[in-house]
């Protein structure tokens, strides 16, 4: 069984980023699981906290370590990687060099309102991720514009758009195991 966490960028409960996510999980093929893990309870960086504080800490680092690779759909806020986003990724990137991102496997995808498909968002965190050693899927990449028009309550409804994440997520669940970790 090939295991893919989800993390999503956005924590709307309507947020079409997760929506994504989900849609992947029902795409996924035979063999893969696709779970999806929220990032709304992490406290924000800071690396003077201890104890009971870092509980959702420690449960973001064992999901990644535990997953085979990791799907990030991540919305643009200000032509940018939204905050919660980047304060997961903060958190999880510690030890440098030595963290659970460190060598594993991570795909991008992203949505947006307008025609953009959240492409800016995506490149920023391309870079975070390859300067922490992950290794970044390189192709198909995921850029749904207009997603008020494909995804309805939850659900991506646009069959092309459907088509497309489901070639998506059986070619990184195809790659993602087979990607040797170059740190070790």
């Amino acid at each position: 069984m090939t295991r893919l966490l989800a993390l999503s960028g956005s924590l709307r409960a309507a947020s079409t980023n997760t929506a994504l996510l989900t849609t992947l999980a029902e795409l996924a093929p035979t063999g893969v699981e696709v779970v999806q893990h929220g990032i709304g309870d992490l406290p924000l960086y800071n690396s003077d906290l201890t104890g009971p504080a870092l509980a959702p800490v420690e449960r973001l680092k064992a999901a990644i370590t535990a997953a085979d690779g990791v799907l990030i759909a991540v919305p643009e806020y200000n032509y940018g990687i939204p905050g919660p986003l980047k304060n997961a990724i903060d958190w999880a990137s510690r030890p440098a060099y030595a963290s659970p991102f460190a060598g594993k496997p991570v795909a991008i995808l992203g949505a947006s309102a307008g025609g953009s498909g959240a492409v800016r968002a995506q490149g920023q965190l391309k870079q975070v991720l390859l300067g922490m050693g992950s290794q970044v899927f390189a192709w198909p990449e995921v850029a749904v514009t207009f997603a008020g028009q494909k995804i309805t309550d939850g659900v991506v409804t646009d069959e092309t758009t459907r088509g497309f994440l489901e070639r998506f997520v059986v070619a990184f669940a195809a790659w993602a195991p087979a990607v040797p970790n170059p740190l070790g």
